[in-house]
């Protein structure tokens, strides 16, 4: 039986207390929590924009401003800390109309075309001002003009319905470590976007879509791809099929009124149907056939010496990241293509075949909770059967829309099974959707593939949870393999950099680009306002709901998945195999250097 042993630290906070009034209640909170976290302890909301608890503190939009007895200027609580003694209010006349002038000034020099923006009915500075009342425009000054960068294949980024609050900024550098968006330009024309007014395409961003769940208003957003889709499904020429991530069956819930976690697994494979589509298929098959090549490829490089530490390659803005930042690492990524695209190869390929159809007349979409999911489906490699292996990618919040444009009552729809043979999973593919799932499928098969042995305990939860970076080891018949687990790229460059320091040692590492796994991915519903994007309780719930039908799989290892046996017998042969090599295996490149100075000098003798 496997040994684990889990390392890390949890940071706690200050558990001094200080003695506050706030609108004239005694409270007493954590010394070091700010005046607007004091006031939520008391159910007080007070407004924000550019506020966000897993962000550091900017204060730019002042819409959260307080008033402090012996203080001349209202101030903002988003950053001023708690002080013994403190008396605050929260409410008075005078901070309702400062609040509302700010907004004003906001909707000013803001786009008017909320009937058509995208963020209609979810937009934060659109709730601000109904909240406050906000009924006209006042002002009528000059508005900025931007052109939309509409360049990248992820992400369209609209400058003029920018409000300067700067999470994109932050979340990019603090979260991410990639530091795609910075501000540019003085007054007026301060802009938020990419070095030296570069187009996203140019730029060293990875298409992570975090921008997209915490920018306020719709400056950031995913690129639309549901007219394409549409299209493909209206066109008799075509053979429609699809395929469903692991994390998007307990996401795609949410924005009918469902709360995080709940399973709609069966419900969505028949909105999919009465969509159109021709088949449906689960990405959690094909999730189950990269857990075969990966662990496979993993027992092959500790037995005949291979680079190491391995890292999995499943998430594609990693992929991009470590192509950009850290080239030196690319021998150590996994060959193996990420499930979408191993199911986008079968589809032309194994299935074609099977159904005597023509690869040519396959459209193949995926639903991905992912925005970097549509660059790494235009990846010009992505062709194993000469044809792209994906055609369209859809996030789930495209789908939800699809779902609502479509009429389709999400509540009253009779749930269905998926399509064979593509369809049939096991509990190891479906924790592909929260992080430290991959590594934990992967272990789940390669120790009964090493030893020789039935797997005891089939659940690694040492490797499980939302800390930074975690650790453990793992007994494989006498060798102590190491391995660990990371998400947020931010934790990927610091763990990386202290591998290739000597400071860490592993053989196999599981990194995520996204907080929380696919969960948390930049294409998945945006929670309510009140409650934020990466709350660790928030992501918890979404992870609950995954362990949940991992649990209930009657199957939960992936070498005994039936079909996973029957498509090695009948057509890849075996795992590494020379069919396997060239439909699901593919390789990586290094990018462009540029504006890469600060973060890896070494690596570019910059």
């Amino acid at each position: 039986m496997s040994t684990l042993r889990p390392k890390g630290e949890l940071k706690t906070m200050d558990e001094k207390k200080v003695n506050l009034t706030i609108d004239g209640l005694k409270v007493s909170v954590p010394a070091e929590m700010t005046i607007m976290q004091g006031a939520e302890t008391i159910g007080i909301r007070l407004p924000r924009l550019c506020y966000h608890s897993r962000l550091s503190e900017a204060g730019a939009c002042r819409v959260c401003v307080v008033e402090v007895e012996g203080m001349k200027n209202f101030v903002p609580s988003c950053c001023t800390k708690v002080a013994e003694g403190m008396v605050i209010r929260t409410n008075t006349t005078e901070l309702l109309q400062a609040r509302r002038d700010i907004i004003e000034l906001l909707l000013d020099n803001h786009p008017e075309d909320c009937q058509t923006c995208e963020r209609n009915g979810d937009c934060e500075l659109q709730t601000l001002a109904q909240q406050f009342g906000i009924r006209e425009r006042l002002y009528q000054g000059e508005k900025k003009h931007f052109l939309a960068d509409q360049s990248s294949l992820a992400i369209v980024r609209d400058p003029n319905k920018c409000i300067l609050c700067g999470k994109c900024v932050r979340v990019c550098s603090e979260i991410q470590a990639v530091n795609a968006l910075s501000f540019s330009h003085r007054g007026f024309r301060t802009n938020v976007g990419p070095a030296f007014d570069l187009p996203a395409r140019d730029s060293v961003c990875i298409n992570c879509g975090q921008c997209t769940l915490v920018c306020p208003t719709g400056a950031l957003t995913e690129r639309d791809d549901t007219q394409k889709v549409w299209q493909a499904l209206n066109d008799p020429d075509k053979i429609v099929m699809v395929q469903i991530a692991p994390a998007v069956r307990v996401t795609i819930g949410e924005p009918f009124g469902y709360p995080a976690g709940t399973d709609m697994t069966n419900q969505t494979v028949t909105a999919l149907r009465r969509l159109g589509f021709d088949r449906v298929f689960d990405t959690q098959f094909s999730a189950d056939l990269t857990i075969m090549e990966e662990a496979h490829e993993l027992i092959s490089r500790l037995n005949h010496g291979g680079k190491l530490p391995m890292f999995t390659s499943c998430s594609p803005g990693w992929i991009k990241f470590c192509e950009h930042f850290h080239p030196d690492f690319l021998e150590n990524l996994s060959t193996c293509k990420s499930p979408q695209q191993m199911m986008g190869a079968l589809i032309k390929t194994y299935y074609a075949q099977k159904q005597g159809l023509d690869p040519a007349a396959i459209y193949s979409v995926s639903i991905m909770p992912c925005t970097a999911k549509k660059f790494e489906a235009a990846r010009p490699e992505m062709k194993a059967s000469c044809f792209p292996d994906v055609d369209a990618v859809l996030t789930t919040r495209e789908l939800a829309r699809m779902i609502k444009q479509a009429g389709l009552k999400f509540s009253d729809l009779k749930p269905e099974e998926f399509d064979d043979p593509l369809g049939e999973s096991t509990g190891a593919a479906t924790i592909f959707g929260v992080t430290g799932g991959v590594l934990e499928a992967a272990l789940r098969t390669a120790y009964e593939a090493v030893t020789g042995q039935e797997l005891g305990k089939i659940d690694f939860e040492e490797v499980r949870g939302f800390q930074g970076i975690r650790e453990a080891e793992i007994d494989l018949n006498g060798k102590r393999v190491r391995v660990a687990v990371t998400h947020g790229l931010a934790n990927a460059h610091r763990l990386l950099t202290e591998i290739r320091t000597g400071q860490r040692h592993y053989h196999f590492v599981e990194i995520m680009t996204c907080p929380g796994g696919c969960l948390g991915g930049g294409g998945q519903p945006r929670p309510t306002q009140e409650v934020e994007v990466m709350a660790k309780d928030f992501y918890q719930q979404r992870a609950s709901g995954i362990y949940a039908i991992d649990r209930k799989k009657v199957i939960r290892q992936s070498h005994k998945n039936p079909q996973i046996k029957k498509i090695y017998a009948e057509f890849l042969i075996k795992p590494l195999g020379e069919k396997s090599h060239h439909l699901l295996h593919t390789h990586y490149q290094m990018r462009s250097p540029r504006g890469l100075a600060t973060l890896r000098p070494d690596i570019f003798n910059l």
